[in-house]
């Protein structure tokens, strides 16, 4: 079984800053990755250029079994939530999802049905006639990952989907990642809310200083934490990323 993710010495630099270095992983088909670290570590960095939307600097990754460097190929099959939704406010919901749709070069049956099952789900069936300069922060976050889940993708990138949202939508989203790993999607999902992670991931890796620090199960990196007393994944997480504070971590 080939990985659904899969990278090879992964950089980027900009002038003299390193952002991501030397990243290699592989990642199974319908696992839920967490991807962890400190402002600033390289987790936004690393998404944009497997999603493509930002070309390495040096090293290779295939998503889906494409090669990063064919766009066209890789689009099709990934979908992508980063943290401020990529919407327009003077849209109705529907009419966002219906542009994406089209986008996606979905069947108009077809996409009447997923975007009405996607609003069902997350409790915007009222409000999808409703214009998106409306919406608050947790109801935009919402229609984000609806249209980065409308055309089923293999992959899903999510950069802190629950960031802004109340207990009750950020319940709704974690019980959606969850669905959609059991469908057999696979996620990556970049937070710094660790208890999404502890609670979500099949696997963890950690990058600080735009190098992978630390990468197993959330109890193995538990287990690996310095002290034998009983750890949580916080504790784990500030073990391996203990050298350099992370307000002296450059933000990108």
């Amino acid at each position: 079984m080939s990985p659904a993710i899969e990278t090879e010495g992964l950089s980027k630099r900009y002038d003299e800053e390193v952002a991501v270095n030397d990243l290699s992983v592989s990642i199974d088909p319908g696992t839920v990755y967490g991807f962890l670290g400190p402002n600033g570590a390289g987790k936004t960095t690393t998404m944009r250029m497997l999603t493509t939307l930002t070309r390495p600097t040096s090293g290779t990754a295939r998503v889906a079994g494409a090669s990063i460097e064919d766009r066209d190929t890789v689009t099709p099959h990934i979908g992508y939530l980063p943290d401020e939704p990529p919407l327009y406010d003077e849209l109705t919901g529907r009419e966002q999802l219906t542009y994406i749709a089209g986008l996606r070069d979905l069947p108009e049956a077809e996409t009447h049905e997923r975007m009405t099952d996607l609003f069902d789900r997350f409790d915007l069936l009222e409000d999808a006639d409703k214009r998106i300069d409306s919406y608050s922060t947790g109801m935009r976050k919402k229609l984000g990952i609806m249209q980065a889940v409308i055309h089923h993708p293999r992959v899903v990138f999510l950069d802190e989907p629950t960031t802004g949202l109340d207990p009750r939508a950020a319940r709704t989203m974690r019980d959606t990642i969850a669905e959609l790993a059991a469908r057999e999607m696979t996620i990556f999902l970049s937070t710094h809310i660790l208890p999404v992670v502890d609670e979500l991931a099949d696997s963890v890796g950690v990058i600080h200083e735009g190098r992978l620090v630390a990468e197993g199960a959330p109890e193995e990196l538990k287990r690996r934490a310095e002290t034998g007393e009983q750890r949580s994944l916080e504790d784990a997480f500030l073990d391996v990323t203990h050298d350099t504070p992370e307000t002296n971590v450059p933000t990108r």
